[in-house]
């Protein structure tokens, strides 16, 4: 029983398996922390870019962007991100045609939800 026991406690056949075991978790979590970051990093890019082109609309394409309403409707047309429902809003005042946006990105964790906000705002004049 005794050299049972030294053999098995000599042996290493094993030691990949727990290497492997101890690692994947980590490496997981990592590729999927990259994936939620690529997609955060879409959703405000994509989010900047729709209020550029609608604020780039109410100044330069009045025949589109007739009103308020329209232009609004312009951008959200423009915005092609993930479906996180942002809420735009459009003003004629202070510096130009302003055009703003908010949002929140939601990054499901295991058992809990965070929101992250996002905003953008595009001013031309």
């Amino acid at each position: 029983m005794r050299r049972l026991l030294q053999s098995f406690a000599r042996g290493e056949g094993g030691s990949t398996a727990v290497e492997y075991a101890l690692i994947l978790p980590a490496f997981v979590s990592l590729i999927v922390g990259g994936v939620c970051a690529a997609q955060l990093a879409f959703a405000v890019n994509s989010l900047h870019y729709a209020v550029e082109d609608a604020a780039r609309c109410a100044a330069v394409k009045t025949h589109v962007c007739t009103s308020a309403s329209t232009t609004i409707s312009y951008a959200q047309g423009r915005y092609s991100g993930p479906r996180i429902a942002p809420d735009f809003s459009y003003s004629a005042s202070g510096c130009g045609h302003t055009v703003s946006a908010t949002g929140r990105y939601p990054i499901f964790l295991a058992a809990y939800t965070l929101d992250v906000p996002i905003s953008a705002t595009a001013c031309y004049p």
